[in-house]
């Protein structure tokens, strides 16, 4: 008798367990697992796009791929609201805007940092209020946010450096053209070529640049080096439209090309063809920016999102060239001719594939 009331008193215990588990289980808030959700937003939702400057056209193109990623995502419920700041190249002013973001509670922010650490606290904020916050293309230092988005910068600079020592036979004199110095795309691209160039010891750099990523601030800087510098090897440009600038400013005074490297920037592509150049590129994609908005909605749905998403570098050289000048009407003239994306494969991206 002893022992068939202890088997009832344990079966009774396990009922009981089960019961208050399954209360607890239907009152208690949604575990959201991606960082800075908290589970307690719902669709549809609204997403605010912090943008740095909107002059450049790479950033038009991007601010494009946002807006069309937002009117995806519009169409199956996901968002209703789509709000837009321009600092203006001011990092002081992004961190006003962003912290208006907050103030008005939106639920997601993309943001291009303006710099990589002026912003960390007003990102740790969104992100301490429950806000997704995807950062792509130029990062901040902060870990203090939903998932960061990017190619890998340094790997940029160092492919870049790489093929223009091979094509100039691993020796001669060299421009560098950088983008904004303290942009930490431009100051990573470096970085990544550094350690290639210290490899190579007759390579000699004349000088360096800073413009911003048009190609009218680069021919100005490029056509004053060049009655500086009677004689250049080559051209490491870590920016398409740079090289763009470069070139016209060497046509403009009957300099002979040399190798180059630079970007998919579509009058750059169309200057390779027509003058027949020694070159190489690769792209930072316009659609990083809509992949940021796409990432944070998953996030606020519930999705695991990797903290760091690192998508590939394409490149393009003389054997595909051809491949994208054939799809060079659907961008403007002064744009990039950026890869297809699409939200699948957005999800094949944020599942590693």
């Amino acid at each position: 008798m002893p022992q068939a009331i202890a088997r009832r008193a344990v079966a009774a215990l396990g009922l009981l367990t089960a019961a208050v588990a399954l209360q607890l289980a239907a009152t208690a808030p949604a575990t959201a697992a991606a960082k800075c959700i908290k589970g307690d937003r719902k669709a549809p939702y609204t997403v605010g796009w912090a943008n740095i400057y909107s002059v450049p056209t790479w950033m038009k193109q991007t601010s494009g791929t946002i807006e069309d990623v937002v009117e995806q995502l519009k169409a199956k419920g996901l968002v209703d609201s789509y709000v837009v700041t321009d600092a203006e190249g001011n990092a002081n002013t992004q961190i006003a805007q962003i912290q208006s973001m907050i103030d008005a509670d939106v639920d997601a922010i993309v943001v291009i940092a303006g710099s990589s650490t002026a912003l960390n606290r007003v990102i740790e904020q969104a992100c301490e209020k429950g806000i997704a916050v995807a950062n792509v293309d130029s990062l901040v230092t902060t870990d203090q946010l939903t998932v960061k988005i990017n190619t890998d910068s340094n790997k940029w600079g160092a492919q870049a450096a790489e093929f223009l020592i091979g094509a100039m036979g691993g020796k001669g004199k060299i421009i560098i053209m950088n983008g904004p110095a303290g942009i930490s795309v431009s100051e990573d691209r470096r970085a990544g070529a550094t350690p290639v160039l210290a490899a190579h010891p007759e390579i000699e750099i004349l000088t360096e640049t800073n413009t911003p990523y048009n190609a009218a601030p680069a021919q100005e800087a490029m056509t004053s080096l060049l009655f500086q510098y009677p004689e250049i090897d080559g051209i490491l440009s870590l920016g398409g439209a740079l090289t763009a600038g470069a070139i016209l400013a060497m046509d403009r005074q009957g300099r002979p090309m040399v190798p180059m490297t630079g970007e998919n920037y579509r009058q750059f592509l169309e200057l390779w063809k027509e003058k027949g150049l020694t070159a190489w590129a690769t792209m930072q994609p316009n659609w990083l920016g809509g992949f940021g908005v796409y990432a944070a909605v998953q996030a606020l749905e519930g999705r695991d999102i990797p903290a760091f998403v690192e998508v590939p570098l394409p490149i393009i050289d003389n054997s595909n060239l051809d491949e994208y000048l054939a799809r060079a009407a659907d961008f403007p003239a002064d744009g990039y001719i950026y890869s297809p994306y699409s939200l699948e494969m957005f999800d094949d991206l944020l599942a590693g594939k």
